[in-house]
């Protein structure tokens, strides 16, 4: 088997790909031989330690593989398109914070955590973004919708699956740990109305572990696909 060919096929098929590839498409590049799993992955590890030291690297997230630009490519990266990517306020990344290490959870349990009402322009954000979805209802009064996060969240992120999520630190939950050099957030932009909870108590409620949320500012940077 000529490893040397086979590597360059699914370089050049992983660079070309508009969308990342998961392991049996780029298996169907090859025929007669085919690929078999375990040289398929060790070719992709081969690729990985080629471009260890160069602007891009491949990475495996959660829809499959691709190559993408590396964080200290970024601000050099942006000087060629003037266009900015939206900034998210701090409620909305705090939301999806609360959602994507708590989920699946309800809209009434990300307020038990944030403390303030989650208004609709917040939910309607991370949604048309595609980063959360209703997945399913929580057996309870009313049967409020469970949120979660997408496969499309974690190819934001560059990540895997949800075990890839930054570690959090005293267990808080926060916006900026969902930063990382990722999103970027505005920390005095207001997309919602505050309305503070007079009393959280509420059947949904009970859940007294969780941390509430840091407000240390901080800032974090696009990562552009």
């Amino acid at each position: 088997m000529d490893i040397d060919h086979y590597k360059r096929v699914v370089e050049t098929a992983l660079i070309c790909a508009q969308e990342p590839l998961t392991a049996n498409e780029l298996s169907r590049l090859f025929l007669e031989p085919p690929l078999a799993s375990a040289d398929l992955q060790k070719i992709l590890f081969e690729i990985q330690k080629e471009w260890h030291d160069k602007g891009m690297e491949l990475v495996n997230i959660a829809t499959g593989w691709r190559f993408q630009s590396r964080l200290n490519m970024r601000e050099y990266l942006d000087r060629l398109t003037p266009e900015k990517p939206p900034k998210y306020s701090r409620a909305v990344m705090e939301t999806l914070a609360i959602i994507a290490y708590r989920q699946p959870v309800t809209r009434g349990e990300i307020e038990e955590v944030r403390g303030v009402v989650v208004s609709s322009n917040v939910m309607r954000q991370l949604e048309d973004r595609g980063w959360v979805e209703v997945v399913g209802h929580k057996d309870t009064i009313g049967r409020p919708g469970l949120y979660a996060t997408t496969k499309q969240f974690l190819d934001d992120l560059g990540l895997k699956d949800l075990q890839s999520l930054p570690m959090l630190e005293d267990g808080s939950i926060s916006a900026e740990a969902l930063g990382q050099a990722v999103i970027e957030f505005d920390a005095d932009a207001t997309v919602e109305t505050v309305i503070p909870l007079e009393s959280p108590s509420n059947p949904e409620h009970d859940d007294k572990s969780w941390s509430r949320l840091p407000r240390t500012k901080s800032s974090s940077r696009w990562i552009r696909r």
